[in-house]
C-alpha cells in the first residue's frame, strides 16, 4: 500500500510555475497531461481499468464497471500560482483510499462497482468555465459553446481537444456514463479557515456557494503615449483601473458577498501605447444567488458610469458584460451527508465558497465532500497546505465513506459479484 503523501511526493516537482512560487497545471497543458499519465501509470499497477471519455475525463475503475456505481476523484490541473493539493490531494487519497480497502478485505466484499474519476480544467484558468469537464458530461455546457471557447493563445477547445487525441466531434453530455454513477464523494483540502482551531482534520461538506464568472470589456480609442493630451484620451485601462477600486466598497454593503478581479488583460499591452481595450474577469460569490445578481447589477451600474467619464466629447470608452459561467449555490445531497455525519460523528459540517466537480455533479447524482484541514487557511496559492498526518486521516475517512457506499459490512458479509481487480 503506497501512503498519499509518498503519492503527492512523486508529483512535487510537476509544474512548478516558472514565474514564481506556486504551481501552474493548465487544463489539456503538457503538464497535465503528465500529471494524468502519472494517474495512469499508479492506477494501471494497482489492476484498475482505465479509460479516457470523449470529454477527457479520466476513469479507473477498480471493479468491472457497473451500474450504480460509487464514484470518488478529483482533478489535477490548477490556477495559475497554486498550490500543491488543491485536486491532486483528492486524486491521490482515492487511490490510497483503493489500497486501504483492498488490504482491509472490503473491495472484494464490494456490493457495487467502484471508480476513480479525474475532471480536466476543474479551474477553468485556459479557457475560462470551471469544472469544463463535469459540465460537459452533464450538459451544463453544450458542446457548441465549448468547442469554440479560446485560450490566451487564441488555440480553440476543438483544436487542444484534436491535438490530444480526442474528437471533437464527439464532445458533450454523456447519459449513458452519467447513469452509471449511483454516487459521488470528493474529497479536497479545505479552502479557508473553519478548521484550523479545532482538533479535527476532515470535515463533511454541507453546501457551495452561488457563484459566477463575468467578463467586462472596456474598449476605448487606442493612440500615443506621449503625444496625446490628457483631456482627449479614451483610456479603457482608465475606467477598469477606478472600477476595481470600487469594488470592496460596493460589496461591502452585501453581508457575505465577495467579489474579486484576479485577471486582467491590456490590448495591445505596449508600455508606450494608449491601450484601446481592457478584458477585466470578474467573481461573485453570495449564499443567495439573488444577492450575487445584485452585486452584479451594482458592479456594471458604476462600470458603466466609469467608463463614460473616462472619454471625452466625440470619443467614449464603452463596456460590455458576458457571462462565461454560474452556478447556484448547491446543498449536497442530505441522505448522504447525513450518512457520512453519522460515520464521522466528530467531524464538522462545513460549507464552501470554492466550486467543486462535485457541486455540478449534484443536479444529477447524489454527490458529497470531504475537506482536509489546511493549517494556513491559503489556497490558489503556494501557501496552500495540508498536514501529513491530516491527509492520512482524510484517506481513512474516505475509504471507510466508500465502504459504506459499496454497502461492505464490517462483519465480513459476502459481496454479490463484484471482482476485485488487483
Amino acid at each position: 500500500m503506497t501512503d498519499v503523501v509518498s503519492l503527492l511526493a512523486q508529483i512535487k516537482d510537476t509544474g512548478r510555475d516558472p514565474r514564481g512560487p506556486g504551481y501552474l497545471r493548465p487544463g489539456f497543458s503538457r503538464v497535465e497531461r503528465d500529471l494524468r499519465e502519472w494517474f495512469i501509470a499508479e492506477a494501471e499497477s494497482r489492476g484498475l481499468d482505465v479509460e479516457v471519455d470523449h470529454n477527457g475525463i479520466t476513469w479507473a475503475w477498480a471493479t468491472p464497471p457497473g451500474e450504480n456505481a460509487v464514484v470518488t476523484g478529483s482533478h489535477l490541473d490548477s490556477v495559475p500560482g497554486g498550490g500543491e493539493f488543491d485536486g491532486p490531494l483528492g486524486v491521490a487519497s482515492a487511490l490510497a483510499a483503493i489500497d486501504e480497502l483492498r488490504e482491509s478485505g472490503r473491495l472484494a466484499r464490494a456490493r457495487r462497482p467502484l471508480a476513480i474519476a479525474v475532471f480536466p480544467e476543474e479551474e477553468g484558468s485556459r479557457f475560462g468555465i470551471s469544472c469544463l469537464g463535469s459540465r460537459l458530461l452533464t450538459g451544463a455546457v453544450g458542446p457548441k459553446r465549448a468547442l469554440a471557447m479560446t485560450d490566451d493563445r487564441g488555440d480553440t477547445f476543438a483544436e487542444v481537444l484534436t491535438r490530444h487525441g480526442l474528437d471533437p466531434e464527439r464532445v458533450g453530455r454523456d447519459d449513458e456514463r452519467l447513469s452509471r454513477i449511483g454516487s459521488f464523494l470528493e474529497l479536497h483540502v479545505e479552502q479557508s479557515v473553519g478548521l484550523i482551531n479545532t482538533d479535527q482534520p476532515v470535515a463533511v461538506g454541507s453546501s457551495i456557494l452561488g457563484h459566477g464568472r463575468w467578463h467586462i470589456r472596456f474598449e476605448g480609442q487606442g493612440n500615443h503615449a506621449g503625444t496625446t493630451p490628457m483631456a482627449r484620451r479614451a483610456d479603457p485601462v482608465v475606467a477598469a483601473a477606478r472600477i476595481i477600486g470600487d469594488i470592496p466598497t460596493i460589496v461591502g454593503r452585501f453581508d457575505g458577498a465577495v467579489a474579486t478581479v484576479g485577471r486582467m488583460r491590456v490590448h495591445p499591452g505596449g508600455t508606450n501605447v494608449i491601450a484601446s481595450a481592457m478584458d477585466v474577469w470578474l467573481d461573485i460569490r453570495h449564499p443567495d444567488d439573488e444577492v450575487v445578481q445584485e452585486v452584479l447589477k451594482e458592479i456594471a451600474a458604476r462600470a458603466r458610469d466609469r467608463a463614460s467619464g473616462a472619454g471625452y466629447r466625440g470619443q467614449e470608452v464603452t463596456l460590455t458584460v458576458d457571462q462565461e459561467s454560474y452556478s447556484p449555490t448547491t446543498h449536497f445531497h442530505t441522505d448522504l451527508t447525513q450518512r457520512l455525519s453519522a460515520l464521522l460523528p466528530e467531524a464538522p459540517a462545513q460549507s464552501t465558497g470554492a466550486g467543486h466537480d462535485a457541486g455540478i455533479l449534484a443536479a444529477h447524482v447524489p454527490s458529497a465532500m470531504l475537506f482536509v484541514r489546511n493549517p494556513t487557511g491559503v489556497s490558489h496559492a503556494a501557501e496552500e497546505a495540508c498536514e501529513d498526518d491530516d491527509a492520512r486521516a482524510g484517506v481513512r475517512a474516505l475509504a471507510d465513506a466508500l465502504a459504506m457506499e459499496l454497502g461492505v459490512e464490517e462483519s465480513g458479509a459476502e459481496g454479490v459479484g463484484v471482482e476485485d481487480r488487483s
